[in-house]
């Protein structure tokens, strides 16, 4: 691979130059870069490049996107991870790796903006995520993807000046939800295992990816824990309309073990900074009060097929319904937000208060000294 000093790729190089610059400054208004982790509600198209069956690259997802196009969110627009990047001032979340890496020209140039690995599907734990839905990204490969692109900003910047960049960089990690389900399906490869049991063995993984993004250089890390899982249409339309409580539980222990993990890498690790974000809080406050939210409908999904249009992914070849009045749903599909949802998300991680994020927001964490 072409060094730093290579005349190859000039206009890379400058912008390199300009855009470290900048970014090391100390300036609070400075956008961080984002590098992004996580399953669906944050995958910006890496799974179109996968031979897997969660997918959105097709009609009607990304129907609000602008121009209207399925670019592989599983949304009617942006989602989770461009809604965030928003907050910060960026147009969207930065690009999928598995798009970088297929041009090593676009790669240098757009590195220093941020990376999203995200994979629909992909869960903590290797095995999750296959059964159901055929080749992901797990987690611990994202983290491998991500050494990748670290040693390339090594190449680009030196070893010390990157290390300086990567410590400032914020490190958004959204994953969980689809461990539960498959434990849930009987999927894991754990179904001999009681659910305290697996919950220990998805945490102390998950210590271990997070601990290795640390080893990488990473030291702000947006965490963002698992939501009302029981709620969304394609469980609760197999329960009568109603959230199935035992996933529920299952979100509510796992944000407690998350924030005792990070609780304990925070005291091991020097430097080790993060905000976590609690899903369940906020899907559950926005359930009760949706009207205060401009939100009508909470059961139902805008998209999908069946009985609350739960029974069926948003594919339009299969006839899916559409609602028109997109702003006024929480669930786009099946499993997914809407738009308007995630851009609620986004707010409330990017400056609520210590009853949704803790100990701190995602703007006061990547901005922190």
């Amino acid at each position: 691979m072409a060094s730093f000093a290579s005349n190859n790729y000039p206009l890379v190089f400058f912008f390199v130059l300009f855009s470290l610059a900048m970014r090391l400054a100390h300036g609070t208004n400075y956008a961080p870069t984002l590098f992004i982790f996580g399953d669906s509600t944050f995958d910006v198209g890496t799974n179109n490049f996968l031979n897997s069956k969660a997918k959105a690259n097709f009609p009607y997802n990304g129907i609000d996107f602008y121009p209207p196009f399925p670019t592989g969110r599983f949304s009617n627009g942006f989602n989770t991870a461009d809604q965030i990047a928003r907050q910060f001032g960026y147009k969207q979340s930065p690009p999928p790796f598995l798009t970088l890496e297929k041009d090593q020209y676009s790669l240098k140039k757009n590195i220093l903006k941020g990376v999203n690995f995200a994979s629909g599907g992909s869960g903590i734990l290797r095995e999750t995520g296959h059964s159901e839905w055929g080749e992901v990204v797990f987690f611990e490969r994202q983290v491998e993807q991500f050494a990748s692109v670290g040693g390339n900003i090594s190449e680009m910047l030196g070893h010390a000046q990157a290390a300086k960049f990567v410590s400032k960089a914020l490190f958004l990690i959204s994953v969980g939800s689809n461990d539960i389900f498959d434990y849930a399906r009987n999927d894991s490869g754990s179904i001999h295992l009681g659910a305290e049991e697996y919950l220990a063995v998805v945490q102390l993984t998950y210590y271990s990816h997070i601990k290795k993004l640390y080893e990488l250089g990473a030291r702000k890390f947006g965490i963002i824990s698992v939501a009302t899982v029981g709620c969304c249409p394609a469980v609760s339309s197999l329960n009568g309309g109603k959230c199935v409580e035992p996933l529920n539980d299952f979100a509510v222990a796992f944000y407690l073990a998350t924030q005792a993990l990070l609780q304990k890498l925070s005291s091991e690790l020097k430097g080790f900074k993060y905000s976590l974000g609690n899903s369940f809080e906020m899907t559950s406050t926005l359930l009760k009060s949706p009207s205060s939210f401009g939100l009508k409908y909470t059961q139902s999904a805008c998209c999908g097929i069946g009985y609350l249009n739960g029974q069926g992914g948003c594919i339009k070849a299969q006839n899916a319904n559409l609602c028109t009045n997109r702003n006024e749903f929480l669930f786009w599909d099946w499993f997914h937000p809407t738009e308007i949802a995630s851009l609620l998300a986004a707010k409330t991680l990017f400056e609520g208060d210590k009853e949704f994020v803790t100990p701190v927001n995602l703007r006061q964490l990547a901005y922190s000294y």
